[in-house]
């Protein structure tokens, strides 16, 4: 196979004036967990679609591996696909759906799927009509990780899942890594896509933004404090990882944390503070503080 799992060149898409996706290169290495990371309405399902020859590209290529992604029968052979939305056959049980999509698939291990029917707590018995968002979920992401597929194509694969079957995933996803098959991993929470990815793209209004290592994607965390005090204000202006200190009324500041929060709490523990306020920022409101600028 080629030296590229999944591969872009100048990939586009557009729906009239709408410009969903605006000349995407990518390389995505054999053995990579790969992550594609953006706000809602980044651009993301559309790359994926394309990637699935479910879209024609209004200009640009793509392939998997050494295949043409518009060859979408040779392609198939050599993925496996979560949709952001499962939809089940309602009138067949979980065993049957896992049954079908090995057999149509590039081959099943199937001692593994049954230990991820376990491990994922699914009733295979039931009929897909009476599975919630939840099940339904693990029903594709138990057919994807058990298949024998050289790339894992994943959107927004953990929707529905409690933090119980998320740790599974995790799980799983490092085991495809181990058994050497390519995961690509649409998300739009920053948390996911850290915790199980080498590389990571970041896309924003439909434009590739960066590619960083998840070692470089922790530059992107940041924590807003806001303080307030009696006395004397705690001293924080020269705390490692404090950033943008501000006074936002008598007695109040608010500033940015990045990094281990240690320096910054043993600052507060030295002053009189009444209370405290934490919040992460969403993903949107970081991309538009880092890149903000790149995009417009």
């Amino acid at each position: 196979m080629s030296a590229a799992a999944l591969r872009t060149d100048k990939l586009s898409k557009s729906y009239g004036r709408l410009r969903a996706l605006v000349d995407l290169d990518l390389s995505v290495t054999p053995g990579e967990v790969f992550g594609f990371l953006g706000p809602n309405g980044a651009g993301k399902s559309t790359t994926i679609r394309l990637l699935l020859g479910l879209a024609r590209p209004t200009g640009g290529r793509a392939w998997i591996f050494d295949t043409d992604a518009g060859d979408v029968a040779s392609a198939h052979r050599l993925l496996a696909h979560v949709p952001a939305d499962v939809a089940l056959w309602p009138q067949l049980t979980g065993a049957e759906i896992l049954e079908l999509l090995g057999r149509t698939g590039p081959g099943v291990d199937s001692a593994y799927r049954n230990e991820l029917i376990d491990r994922f707590a699914l009733d295979p018995g039931r009929p897909a009509r009476t599975y919630s968002t939840g099940n339904r979920q693990k029903v594709a992401l138990i057919a994807a990780f058990a298949t024998r597929a050289p790339l894992l194509i994943l959107d927004e694969p953990t929707s529905g899942l409690d933090p119980l079957m998320e740790r599974e995933f995790r799980r799983a996803v490092g085991e495809a890594r181990e058994r050497g098959q390519t995961v690509f991993l649409s998300s739009h929470q920053l948390s996911e896509v850290e915790a199980v990815c080498d590389r990571v793209a970041i896309l924003r209004t439909g434009q590739l933004v960066d590619v960083a290592t998840v070692a470089g994607l922790r530059r992107l965390h940041r924590t807003e404090v806001e303080v307030g005090y009696t006395g004397t204000a705690p001293d924080l202006g020269a705390v490692p990882g404090v950033q943008g200190l501000e006074t936002v009324g008598p007695g109040r500041l608010r500033f940015a944390l990045t990094g281990p929060p240690a320096p910054a709490l043993r600052a507060l523990a030295a002053a009189d503070v009444s209370t405290l306020a934490v919040r992460e920022p969403t993903l949107e409101e970081i991309f538009l503080a880092y890149y903000g600028e790149a995009t417009r």
